[in-house]
């Protein structure tokens, strides 16, 4: 085995152990005590004597932030996330290693990337003691981002040169652009009524049904090429408290996730929503406008040095807190290793990918970066 070689295999072996370490951790909403534990894990991870942990905690979501001592602005940030998208009761939060993958809940999104993150920051702050590197830790991206990355950025005023953020596009393909987002609730109420009488009252789960098929049809007309490069609207919820068959419940709500590009605004599509579902009470639980980034030219040059393939710039469906850095004009990196299945059964991770983003990261604040 070569030096190179060896190098290369000891990586590997740390960001499978530290990712491994992070997906036995159930970090989901419902688990404040399992967030607080990993926030603990990673801060820990991340101490060094040349750094300074900030901690913050906004309506129960604990965020931190780790800076070089005496520099509030770095002129990197690494941001990543450590919330989890809650599993059907009884999954086991384990992870397994074959195929060249991680296989665990959230090894893609984004306990993966987060030790890639991890190692490469203290391995910087090891080398070079005071480097102009940043860290952000935030524990609410699943539900929003308002009391994690938009506190820190909005309301603590942090702010870098250049923040990277693992949570979109793959190796070759960094994300310039993502479609805003819009969770909606839609709730009808009315009296509850006997099942073999519907005549006596007004169903609201009924209510609930028809609305949602409105809201669909409309935007199916709005569907344009083969890109999906369009406003969308899946349902993702639909509930009652009814827990008997022969009952009309009194109340019904629906839950839609809209996504759309510009140059649609989150305004815009609230009113699409309100045209279709006329009369049907509604309830905003996240809005985000559309996100464009520019990439550090820097970066494009160090994925081409690394990978020897020029990177792609791609527009993403999904969204990021990235929306809440952009609005600062800084410059926000998204890109992040090979990933499948994202929150769902056997979501995996490359890891082979993973030891090559590392790398490419390596080279960018190799460029990047100011001696201190």
């Amino acid at each position: 085995m070569t030096v190179t070689s060896g190098k290369s295999e000891i990586l590997k072996n740390r960001l499978v152990e530290l990712a491994r370490d992070l997906i036995l951790i159930p970090s989901t909403r419902d688990r404040p005590d399992e967030i607080e534990r990993c926030m603990e894990f990673v801060v820990n991870h991340a101490e060094a004597e040349s750094v300074e942990v900030r901690r913050f905690a906004e309506e129960g979501s604990p965020s931190a932030v780790v800076l070089p001592a005496a520099i509030e602005r770095p002129d990197v940030m690494l941001l990543a996330h450590i919330d989890v998208v809650a599993r059907p009761e009884g999954t086991e939060y384990r992870s397994s290693v074959r195929d060249g993958r991680i296989y665990g809940p959230g090894s893609g999104d984004m306990k993966g990337e987060l030790a890639i993150l991890l190692a490469l920051f203290r391995d910087f702050h090891e080398r070079r003691p005071g480097v102009s590197l940043g860290l952000a830790i935030t524990s609410d991206e699943e539900h929003g981002g308002n009391h994690g990355t938009r506190f820190l950025f909005e309301k603590a005023g942090f702010r870098c040169g250049v923040a990277i953020l693992p949570d979109s596009g793959t190796i070759h393909d960094i994300a310039v652009e993502e479609k805003g987002i819009l969770h909606l609730r839609l709730m009808a109420h009315g009296p509850s009524g006997h099942a073999s009488r519907p005549w006596l009252v007004e169903n609201p789960m009924e209510r609930i049904i028809a609305a949602v098929a409105r809201v669909q049809n409309h935007f199916a007309s709005l569907q344009r090429g083969d890109d999906h490069w369009h406003p969308t609207c899946a349902v993702t919820q639909i509930y009652t408290e009814n827990r008997v068959p022969n009952r009309i419940p009194s109340h019904a709500q629906a839950v839609l996730d809209i996504r759309f590009p510009p140059p649609y605004s989150g305004r815009e599509i609230l009113e699409i929503v309100a045209q279709s579902a006329d009369g049907i009470e509604r309830e905003i639980i996240v809005v985000a406008e559309p996100t464009h980034v520019a990439p550090d030219p820097l970066y494009l040059a160090a994925t081409e040095e690394i990978t020897g393939v020029a990177p792609r710039l791609i527009r993403e469906h999904g969204g990021s807190d990235a929306r809440y850095i952009c609005q600062f004009g800084i410059p926000v990196i998204m890109t992040r290793p090979l990933v499948g299945n994202l929150h769902a059964e056997n979501e995996w991770i490359d890891i082979a990918s993973m030891e090559t983003l590392y790398r490419i990261y390596e080279r960018y604040l190799e460029k990047k970066l100011t001696r201190p």
